[in-house]
């Protein structure tokens, strides 16, 4: 929406000078991917590399952990217990009595969770977390690892939200939700706040400004934050949407000019992306700031995590870490769809591997079906489109 700020440049620097003062923060690698760019026929392409964010495998690490840091913040200034605690003030154990009494709680498809279960346990306070039956246990037990107790309840993702809502409303918890809606938006701002420092540290990094940049729509919020970035350095680069086929709300919503929810079970091997209702905050970005919106099958996903896996230097990208990787390869290789977004031999096009391994039991299942011998040719760069490339741009 034109004039609608969705992230505050104070609250950008905010989130940047905390996250950057964690223990343990570095900048994730931005990988040189020529073989990608030869076949494709493009100057160059690079990945933002986020399996080791944190020790938690996905970029999410960003988000979810700040917000919880904000939230407990503001609930000790609200009770006289501080009036400005900072994240070093609570990971000292400071306010410890305090926090403990504390719960914070969200749905997840994994990701999100074990970043929030990660924060309340570095913070000191109580987690609930709350998935649908598709959640693999793997993920469960990743977020039970730091203290969260995970409960499943029926449907899908949205459905998880919505009870994890209501919990909160029931028992005076406080949701730390990487998506929005109306009345509830200063959380997943900030979530958002620390999304953007995954793409900042690309900008910084990549040699020359990209003129496409593919990124993950799930809610949109990640999709959002690199569209702020983009637009703040005013690199002009053509910002791309990916979505899986059978998850596409960001895509439905571009098709019928306002936040469109997609039903049903979103069943998609990309379990980060299987999300059906847009976030509030995401959307008022990106109706206005995207360029186009694709969504793709789960094979196309498959083949891009198995050339990641192979090449020589390898890239470990789980189901949602490799859509937009796989999303290029499809549209590279399609007439329509290149022409559409503009692609030519001097395109520079970032993408964002977005999760490593996060289920390493279905990630080893995926990346070792060998549709060709290892030594052969990639099946990303080479097979036929596996799929009719879905694509609009905004309404």
């Amino acid at each position: 929406m034109p004039g609608v700020v969705v992230l505050p440049e104070g609250g950008w620097r905010r989130a940047r000078a905390a996250i950057t003062a964690w223990p343990g923060y570095a900048p994730t690698p931005l990988r040189a991917l020529p073989e990608v760019a030869e076949a494709l026929g493009l100057d160059c392409v690079w990945l933002k590399d986020e399996a080791e964010r944190f020790g938690l495998g996905s970029f999410k690490a960003l988000g979810g952990a700040y917000a919880v840091a904000g939230v407990l913040a503001r609930v000790l200034a609200r009770t006289g217990v501080a009036n400005a605690a900072s994240a070093a003030d609570l990971e000292s154990g400071r306010f410890a009595t305090a926090t403990a009494g504390i719960t914070v709680t969200c749905a997840t498809d994994g990701n999100h969770g074990r970043s929030v279960a990660w924060g309340a346990r570095r913070f000191g306070a109580r987690c609930v977390i709350f998935v649908h039956p598709g959640v693999t246990s793997n993920r469960r037990a990743a977020m039970e690892a730091f203290g969260a107790q995970v409960r499943e309840v029926p449907g899908n993702y949205d459905d998880s939200v919505r009870a994890a809502e209501a919990a909160a409303r029931d028992s005076g918890w406080h949701i730390v939700s990487d998506t929005s809606w109306p009345g509830y938006t200063e959380v997943p701002r900030e979530v958002m706040q620390g999304y953007r420092l995954m793409a900042e540290e690309a900008l910084d990094a990549i040699p020359a400004p990209p003129t496409h940049v593919l990124v993950q729509g799930g809610v949109g919020g990640v999709a959002a934050a690199v569209s702020v970035a983009l637009r703040a350095r005013r690199t002009g680069a053509r910002l791309v949407v990916v979505e899986p086929e059978r998850a596409a709300c960001l895509l439905a919503s571009a098709e019928a000019g306002a936040p469109t929810t997609v039903a049903g079970e979103l069943d998609t091997i990309m379990a980060g992306l299987a999300c059906g209702e847009p976030s509030l905050l995401a959307w008022q970005e990106l109706e206005r700031a995207a360029f186009a919106f694709m969504a793709i099958p789960d094979e196309a996903c498959i083949a891009a995590m198995r050339h990641l896996a192979w090449r020589g230097e390898p890239v470990v990208a789980g189901e949602s870490g490799a859509a937009g990787l796989a999303a290029l390869a499809l549209a590279g290789r399609d007439g329509t769809a290149r022409e559409m977004l503009g692609l030519q031999k001097d395109s520079r096009v970032l993408v964002f591997s977005t999760e490593g391994s996060t289920d390493q039991d279905l990630y080893q299942a995926l990346v070792s079906r060998v549709a060709v011998d290892r030594g052969g040719p990639s099946p990303l760069l080479v097979a036929d489109p596996l799929h009719p490339v879905q694509e609009r741009r905004p309404a």
